[in-house]
Formats: C-alpha cells, sequence, structure tokens
C-alpha cells in the first residue's frame, strides 16, 4: 500500500481526492493546506508519496529537493494545456509531470509504481509527448533531448541578444578551492578560465565564494547585480533555463562568460544548495567548461545550528565540490601556507567531491630556500602524498598590473611568467587545447657570413 501526501490549491484537491480514492493499492493519509504543512508532514515520516500542483503557494526548488532527500516520490500536476506550469514543474525537478485531468490509472501509477515514465496498459501517458527523445539530468524528471532543457522555446534564440549554442555540449565543472590565507583561488580561476578562453573554448566562470566573493572587482566589470544571486533565484522558482541564464552571465570576452557573485557576504542566503545545483546543471549545457571560484570553508553549518531547513553558509562550497568533476586545491608557497593546504586536504577527503590537482602557487626561493619546486615537491610527498604538483611563479608584476588594468592576466601580461605556467595548467586539464608552437630555422640570409651552397 503506496501512502500518499497531497498539497494542492482549493481548485484541484476535491478533484484529485476523488480520482484517487478508489484506485486500488494508494490511500491518501494527509491533505496538506499548504507547503509547510508539507513539509512537515514529510518530515516526521508520513508519506511514500507526494501530490502537488503547479499553482501551490511557495513551492518552489529547495521544497522539492527536501522532499526528495527524505525519499519522497514527487508527482507534479498542472492546468490542462498549460504548457507554462508544466515546465516550471520539470525545473523544479518533480519526478513525474502530468495534467490535472490525467485518467485515475495513470496518477495512481505515477504515485505507486515511482517511475518517471508512466505506463497503463492502454492508456498513453498524457505527460509525455509519445516517442519524445529523453535526456536525463540530475534534477529528476525527464526532459526533451537537446540543448539546455525542456523551457528553451522553439524559434526563441534567434531573436535573443544572448547567444545560446544550438548544438547539445556536456561542459566540464572545475572547482577552484584552496584553504584560508588567500592563497591565490580568484587569480587562478580568472586566468585559467582566461586562457582557456583563448583557446577556443568556451568557458563559465562562476563566483560562488560566499565570503569574498571579488571575480567581478578583478575583471573591472559591475556586480550591483549578482549573476549568481538572479540565476539561483530563476532556478529556485523553475524559471531558469539556458537563454535566461545566457542572459545574468554575460560575455566579457571572446569564448569567456562570468557570473558574477555576490558584492556584500551578508547575501549568503540567497545562493541555495539546489538552486546552485540546477545552475551548475544548466551551466554544463552552456559552456565546454565550467570553473567555479569556491569559498575555502568546508564546515557543515548543521553543526553550528539546530534548525536543518534554514540556509547554510558553507552549503554554495559544498554543493560546488561535489558537482565538479574534478576539484584545483590551490595553496600557497610559504611555511604556513603549505601547513594549512596539508590539513585541508584532509578535510577536503572528508566531504564529496572530485579528485583534487594540487596547485601551488606564488612559488618563490625567498619563503623556502633555494630550489622552491624540488623541496615542496618533497613536502608535499612526504606530508600528504602528492606526487603530481603544478607550480605557479610568484609574478606580483603581471598580477598587479592586471588587477590595476581591470583585466586578465593572459590579456594585460600575455607573455609573463604567471601566464605561460597556467598555460601548462591548462594543458594538464585540457591537453586538446594545447598550444604547439613552431620554431622557424633561421633562413641563410639571417647568417652572416654563410651562403648556400649548391649542387
Amino acid at each position: 500500500m503506496t501512502s500518499v501526501v497531497t498539497a494542492l490549491s482549493h481548485r484541484w484537491e476535491a478533484a484529485v481526492a476523488a480520482c484517487l480514492e478508489p484506485m486500488p493499492n494508494v490511500t491518501i493519509v494527509r491533505r496538506c493546506a499548504d507547503v509547510a504543512e508539507l513539509v512537515s508532514v514529510t518530515a516526521t515520516g508520513l508519506g511514500d508519496s507526494a501530490v502537488v500542483s503547479a499553482d501551490l503557494r511557495q513551492l518552489d526548488l529547495t521544497v522539492i529537493a527536501a522532499l526528495r532527500s527524505r525519499g519522497v516520490w514527487v508527482v507534479g500536476l498542472h492546468a490542462p494545456d498549460n504548457d507554462g506550469e508544466e515546465r516550471r514543474l520539470r525545473q523544479l525537478g518533480v519526478d513525474v509531470v502530468l495534467p490535472v485531468d490525467a485518467p485515475g490509472p495513470v496518477l495512481a501509477a505515477a504515485v505507486r509504481d515511482r517511475s518517471p515514465v508512466v505506463t497503463v496498459p492502454g492508456v498513453a501517458d498524457p505527460g509525455r509527448p509519445q516517442d519524445a527523445p529523453v535526456a536525463r539530468d540530475g534534477a529528476g524528471g525527464w526532459r526533451p533531448a537537446g540543448p539546455g532543457s525542456a523551457t528553451a522555446p522553439e524559434g526563441r534564440v534567434d531573436d535573443l541578444d544572448a547567444e545560446v549554442p544550438l548544438d547539445p555540449i556536456s561542459g566540464r565543472v572545475l572547482a577552484v578551492w584552496g584553504p584560508p590565507g588567500a592563497p591565490g583561488r580568484t587569480t587562478v580561476a580568472v586566468t585559467l578560465a582566461a586562457e582557456l578562453a583563448s583557446r577556443g573554448r568556451s568557458v563559465l566562470l562562476v563566483d560562488a565564494d560566499t565570503y569574498g566573493g571579488c571575480v567581478a572587482q578583478v575583471l573591472g566589470l559591475l556586480d550591483e547585480a549578482p549573476g549568481i544571486a538572479a540565476a539561483c533565484r530563476a532556478a529556485e522558482h523553475g524559471d531558469l533555463d539556458l537563454i535566461s541564464l545566457a542572459r545574468v552571465a554575460p560575455e566579457v570576452t571572446p569564448r569567456l562568460r562570468v557570473l558574477t557573485g555576490l558584492p556584500r557576504a551578508d547575501r549568503w542566503p540567497e545562493i541555495r544548495s539546489a538552486a546552485l545545483e540546477r545552475v551548475l546543471t544548466v551551466s554544463r549545457s552552456l559552456a565546454e567548461y565550467v570553473i567555479i571560484d569556491c569559498a575555502f570553508c568546508l564546515e557543515e553549518d548543521e553543526e553550528l545550528s539546530y534548525d536543518t531547513e534554514a540556509p547554510r553558509r558553507n552549503e554554495s562550497t559544498l554543493t560546488s565540490l561535489a558537482v565538479a568533476d574534478e576539484v584545483l586545491a590551490v595553496g600557497g608557497a610559504d611555511p604556513v601556507a603549505l601547513q594549512r593546504f596539508v590539513r585541508a586536504l584532509q578535510e577536503l577527503g572528508g566531504v564529496p567531491s572530485g579528485p583534487p590537482r594540487p596547485v601551488i602557487n606564488r612559488t618563490r626561493p625567498s619563503a623556502v630556500g633555494g630550489e622552491p619546486r624540488a623541496r615542496i615537491a618533497a613536502s608535499l610527498e612526504r606530508f600528504a602524498g602528492l606526487s603530481a604538483v603544478h607550480f605557479i611563479p610568484d609574478d606580483p608584476a603581471a598580477a598587479d598590473a592586471a588587477l590595476l588594468a581591470g583585466r586578465s592576466v593572459v590579456e594585460h601580461a600575455p607573455d609573463s611568467a604567471l601566464r605561460h605556467a597556467i598555460g601548462e595548467l591548462a594543458t594538464a586539464i585540457a591537453p586538446d587545447t594545447a598550444r604547439r608552437s613552431v620554431r622557424r630555422r633561421p633562413s641563410w640570409r639571417s647568417r652572416r657570413g654563410v651562403r648556400p651552397t649548391h649542387g
């Protein structure tokens, strides 16, 4: 027997209850009046499935994520022929989306079988077009295959000033993280993003630092309207798609888009975990490489608060690390920074994250003595078991000049040692983007006193 909890607007509550009650192996255990009651009821463990309506007030991505984290199967109902409501439910990550006038056997199968594809003998699934190609994303449910999501209306791309890729992309997510002490996370993230863009790859740079995001300032951008807050807000309400994300992440240089961060640290509650995860999922379809500038703290906020449903400041970093395909762990090159780096790597091993790629920034002999690379590599191999480490030299002249100009090092100091080191890192991450250096042999005319011989 499947126990069902409903949370529907007054327009549909009676009709849906009358449709489900006669169905075998399905029983309605609670008819909730609003979202707050739905969340509290499911928190007690009551209900195997939940039926919600698209017009239910305060229904958002965080609510759906909370239900699914408790193992509750969510079925969303929308008004017949209302494409907007159907699209919103799919973007919220509802498991099954059906029209409210779906036949009783279809609705009962949706809540009972816990399958995203509802099949009832002799009855077509009204929530899904026949023979539609299916593509999966991490939010659950199904959506038509193609670039972005089911929310990209046909025929609108040409009418928009925000260019989006027309071919499907499955981008790679890289999280740039490091311990406290300003090891250079933002410098590495910005320069790496600019380097990959200069090699012809589409890149989206995301500032997800909830403590001190500064990507906008580094690149000389206005940050009064933070892009990441707008994107998370749209995702929270089920309005985020490929086109809307492209609008809030403008292209600042060819092939490089930037989703600016929070201008003030006290606005961190605007970045919710479920919303950020949705933003990063859509980002994979917008750019070949998604580079996230993360904050340092990995502490679980639940340990600091009894209210586990409240927003958590560190969930932005934890979500970014969990979603990332690879983590660039950035540390400093002085004794204090290296000690912090080794301890932070131990903490990183305790949270869900992609494999770390260690990067030591500002490498210089004045901090650790002669042959700094060999010394640091030996220490990291001894105390952290790291054998492959990327080193970035200390190049304050190039970094300061680029910061003063509000440009990336790739643009402002293309021949600097800092840029060349980041270029080597980019090649290691994306070998297919490696620049080929062609050395030209000098002609005989350039050789003094040497003439070509014939015969």
